[in-house]
């Protein structure tokens, strides 16, 4: 459908990438779409949920299948084909949400989604007075923790897995007591607006810092990087933004990346335009925002943060080509002065996107993506 020459396409690409997609070396914009599990159903006319957990068989039989399929459209093999044995992985380990009270309930076709265990500010007093009285260690690791991980150790020679990635501060906060009642907080009981925040902030400092050392690590050698997902953060005015998300962003980062390689990442897959000169303040390393904002918007207030984006989701999960096309040329003729464009979805990757859309962005790339 699309000439591209994909040996030198690819060739090119690893040059692209370096440098945080900075350099000044690099022959093209970096290509950051590499599609997802969810793809596999629509590419080849499979049925079965996207948002769900295929067995681990059938799940390797769709990746190969798919695989085979990439390799002849896009020139690469996209998708895993080998998992960890199952009885490998650790027991789970509880999410913050769960901290605060919440539960992760799975609902076919959307996907996973944290109750809303608050209604009030009673409620929401009650909560913060309960986590700021818990033992964290105990009540975030399962009560057969260290026997499995002994375990998985002896037999299979791993450890927990290092993870530095958490749902942003806004996101959780409304999906804990409702978009509503959060926003009308910060006018009615600014005080307990701040607190919330603060809790916030802290437990996840010291849940990371337990999940370091339980990955083998102690403040001292391990790596650096953090990174929120943040969605709902659009919600927010600037001003309520700053008193609430922010601080928690600057603290986290200030304690787990503060080096200035580290990675400092924000996707917050909304429309973000007014909340850009606060996260600016932030120096993220990389960001991944709305289809609403273009290349030139974020690079006017963060020179230096590599943006994956900015094709519309929908743009590519439609599939209409000319569309994609259009699209990925206006995002890297914005690129060709400041560099540090990863053409990405302004948004997650979904099931319906085909990989002959992939190669329409490559083409756009190679058209009009040459540095």
């Amino acid at each position: 459908m699309f000439k591209v020459d994909l040996d030198r396409f690819w060739k090119a690409d690893i040059a692209a990438h370096k440098d945080n997609c900075f350099s000044k070396k690099s022959p093209q914009v970096a290509m950051g779409i590499l599609m997802s599990d969810e793809c596999v159903y629509t590419e080849l006319d499979e049925s079965g949920d996207p948002w769900g957990v295929e067995p681990q068989e059938r799940q390797i039989d769709l990746n190969k299948r798919y695989n085979d399929k990439a390799e002849n459209v896009v020139g690469r093999r996209l998708l895993p084909e080998t998992f960890d044995p199952e009885d490998s992985e650790f027991p789970q380990v509880k999410q913050i949400g769960e901290i605060f009270g919440g539960s992760y309930d799975y609902i076919p076709g959307t996907g996973i989604w944290l109750s809303h265990p608050m209604d009030s500010e009673e409620d929401l007093q009650r909560t913060l007075d309960s986590v700021d009285s818990l033992d964290l260690r105990s009540h975030l690791l399962p009560s057969n923790w260290e026997e499995e991980k002994a375990r998985i150790y002896e037999t299979y020679g791993k450890k927990p897995s290092f993870t530095r990635h958490i749902r942003g501060p806004v996101t959780l906060a409304t999906s804990l007591l409702g978009e509503e009642n959060l926003i009308y907080l910060y006018y009615d009981n600014p005080d307990l607006f701040r607190r919330f925040s603060e809790t916030i902030k802290r437990v996840v400092i010291d849940m990371f810092t337990i999940l370091d050392e339980e990955a083998g690590f102690s403040p001292e050698n391990a790596p650096g990087g953090f990174s929120f997902a943040d969605d709902n953060c659009a919600l927010f005015t600037p001003e309520m933004y700053q008193d609430f998300g922010y601080p928690v962003l600057e603290a986290v980062f200030d304690r787990f990346s503060p080096n200035p390689g580290d990675m400092r990442y924000q996707h917050s897959d909304s429309a973000m335009d007014h909340l850009l000169p606060v996260l600016a303040k932030a120096n993220l390393t990389g960001c991944n925002f709305g289809p609403t904002l273009t290349v030139e918007e974020i690079r006017k207030y963060m020179p230096h943060t590599r943006i994956d984006g900015q094709l519309a989701p929908f743009t590519f999960m439609n599939n209409d080509t000319d569309q994609i096309i259009a699209e990925v040329k206006r995002d890297c003729e914005m690129a060709m002065e400041g560099r540090g464009l990863n053409l990405s979805t302004a948004g997650s990757i979904n099931n319906g996107s085909l990989l002959t859309s992939m190669l329409a962005v490559m083409y756009a790339i190679q058209e009009y993506g040459q540095y």
